[in-house]
């Protein structure tokens, strides 16, 4: 697996540390931030959901001569259309119902510095206007006062919208868009990044260590699913699953096989997880829950050794010249094959396909015995 160093990537503590990654595209992204950093202009971020807008911004604000100034980021998407103009600008004692003092809005706290807008895409029309007007005459108006207060601040917008989609829709100015397009980056989706990939999974999987919980490790059955995968969610979700994974096997180096389908993440239209995949993940813990109270289960040296074939005892036949005495072979062969099915899915941790291929057998024949066996796993 290609380790996350500094050579590869970034040395850490730079303001360029967050944007990691060796594809040529990042490299791109790094030079053309560096570039931006060094002027005042305007820039809109475009790019898909969590693939790392604001960090784009953040590293922008650090290189550039506002770094001594705050980086205020508002998220327009997820402020109360009506309370957005008084975040934005802020409001005098009595301007509407529970203003109780003064407040500073963001413009305020961001002069001398930068203000992101993320999801701008999201504002309304009629804040859109307003917003407009605060760029043209760098001077905001707190909610409930008359006088106009200048601002000093650089702004640094981002979207994952098509805003010139949402301009032929009616739902974004024009006349605004132009104003903040003056530099637009785009920040690529991992599935573009290449082997960045291989080089994130190892530098969140240090992010998501601790001091008692070493990092994962990625086997190259694992590192070659990572490069397949189209990562709907970006870097957000490719975080989400190296946590996810930190906390299930911690200092363990991962297969494909290991992980149950429902612990892995879907591809773009995907169906969602079905029954038998999310109890598998159940029984996982249920398994070894049953084997910590179990003190049969206890491993000792010898059975430590045993390989997991040999983990269940085939039933005896009567020695020579003994007396046989009656027996059901029916039912004694079917609970011999029930305790390899369980066997197999507790060795497995879980995972129906790998369970299958432990006794060489396919999948669905494997599926058949475990609902014979274990009926209570596909109950509705």
């Amino acid at each position: 697996m290609v380790a996350w160093t500094a050579s590869a990537s970034l040395v850490e503590g730079t303001p360029l540390e967050s944007l990691a990654g060796d594809s040529p595209v990042m490299r791109s992204l790094r030079a053309l931030v560096k570039r931006v950093a060094a002027s005042d202009s305007t820039v809109l971020v475009l790019g898909e959901s969590g693939t790392g807008k604001e960090l784009v911004a953040q590293s922008i604000h650090r290189l550039s001569a506002r770094s001594r100034g705050a980086f205020v980021p508002v998220n327009c998407g997820a402020i109360p259309h009506e309370l957005l103009e008084s975040e934005l600008f802020g409001h005098t004692k009595g301007a509407f119902t529970g203003a109780l003092v003064d407040r500073r809005g963001r413009f305020e706290m961001a002069d001398s510095g930068t203000l992101f807008l993320d999801e701008i895409g999201d504002m309304r029309l009629e804040m859109q206007v307003k917003l407009l007007r605060v760029l043209q005459e760098r001077s905001i108006d707190r909610v409930g006062d008359e006088r106009s207060i200048p601002v000093d601040v650089r702004i640094i917008a981002a979207t994952h919208r098509h805003l010139e989609d949402a301009i032929g829709a009616g739902q974004f100015r024009a006349d605004l868009f132009y104003r903040l397009n003056v530099i637009p980056l785009y920040v690529p989706p991992l599935r573009e990044r290449g082997e960045d990939v291989r080089l994130l999974f190892d530098h969140f999987a240090r992010r998501c260590a601790g001091a008692e919980r070493p990092p994962i490790r990625a086997a190259d059955c694992l590192a070659e699913w990572l490069m397949g995968h189209d990562w709907p969610g970006n870097c957000r979700e490719l975080l989400n699953f190296v946590e996810r994974l930190s906390v299930l096997w911690p200092g363990e180096e991962l297969t494909v096989a290991q992980i149950p389908a429902v612990l892995l993440p879907r591809r773009r239209g995907a169906a969602a997880p079905s029954t038998e995949e999310q109890r598998a993940v159940l029984d996982m813990w249920r398994w070894d829950d049953a084997d910590e109270d179990s003190e049969s289960s206890t491993p000792s040296e010898e059975s430590g050794s045993r390989t997991w074939t040999e983990a269940i005892a085939a039933p005896k036949a009567p020695g020579a010249g003994s007396k046989m005495t009656a027996v059901d072979l029916k039912q004694l062969l079917a609970e011999y094959e029930a305790s390899w099915v369980r066997e197999a899915m507790r060795v497995a941790i879980g995972n129906i396909t790998h369970a299958a291929e432990l006794l060489g057998m396919p999948r669905t024949t494997f599926i058949e015995r475990l609902r014979k066996y274990e009926p209570s796993e596909f109950r509705q």
